[in-house]
């Protein structure tokens, strides 16, 4: 397999991130975007008859919602107010997810499959909506565009120095893979387990949660097994310690919510 320099691996990386600072696209735009996507693949799943507005499983799910919004629009720093919206999904998947503005989905399995508390949802709730808060999937979209018009250019760089079109294209995307959206990607959830800890304790419910949140996660998983570097989500071990040492200041925005209550 082919190496890379040192030299030309800093020139590659440099170069992408050189044309992500110029392809910034607008949050409002985006934000519209998501929930005309958002809005179409709802009225898909309500036509597979999957959308849940009914069982226990939804009815705690729009509850904690509902609880938590009030507090995620206090977080909410983009410029933009968010329209938020919450899909109960009848699936076994162990899911959730959060889109550009606010618009989420939940996943019946995730909560019925880990039997998961109210503070294990709204742990997962609360990591959900600081990604859309923190506009992780903007950063993201930014990003990959970067990368695609830097591959091209990078690859002619590499053609011209007499290596093969097959061999440049995997040299740039292991330099941008590794080198840019696997870091970004560990460093969003990171930030995300930590703004989401955050909003879930100020919205009143247990932050001591999460680490159990966790210890689930894993049983059901093997991510724990693959090095951190090669996952773009950080090891549920490593997840669950950054966790605890968050603790001590989520535990004083429950208390200081649960007193005001």
């Amino acid at each position: 397999m082919l190496t890379l320099s040192p030299t030309l691996k800093r020139t590659l990386t440099a170069l992408c991130m050189t044309i992500l600072l110029a392809s910034c696209a607008d949050t409002r735009s985006i934000n519209q975007s998501s929930a005309n996507q958002y809005h179409q693949a709802i009225t898909a799943e309500r036509g597979k008859g999957t959308v849940d507005t009914t069982s226990t499983t939804a009815k705690r799910v729009h509850r904690i919602f509902s609880k938590m919004v009030p507090y995620a629009r206090q977080y909410n720093k983009t410029g933009v107010p968010f329209d938020w919206e919450i899909t109960v999904i009848k699936s076994n998947e162990l899911n959730a997810w959060a889109m550009p503005g606010g618009k989420m989905v939940f996943y019946t399995g995730l909560v019925n499959k880990l039997n998961l508390t109210d503070d294990e949802i709204a742990v997962v709730m609360g990591h959900e909506m600081a990604h859309a808060l923190l506009e992780h999937g903007k950063s993201q979209a930014n990003r990959q565009t970067a990368v695609s018009i830097a591959a091209v250019i990078a690859m002619g760089a590499l053609a011209s120095q007499g290596i093969s079109a097959g061999a440049s294209q995997d040299l740039v995307g292991s330099v941008a893979d590794l080198g840019i959206m696997k870091p970004f990607s560990r460093s969003a959830e990171n930030e995300a387990d930590e703004v989401g800890l955050m909003l879930s304790a100020q919205s009143g419910f247990n932050p001591q949660a999460a680490p159990n949140l966790w210890d689930k996660m894993q049983k059901m998983s093997n991510s724990g097994s693959i090095p951190t570097i090669f996952s773009t989500h950080p090891s549920d071990k490593s997840r669950k310690e950054n966790l605890e040492r968050l603790m001590p200041k989520a535990m004083e925005l429950y208390t200081a919510s649960t007193k005001a209550r």
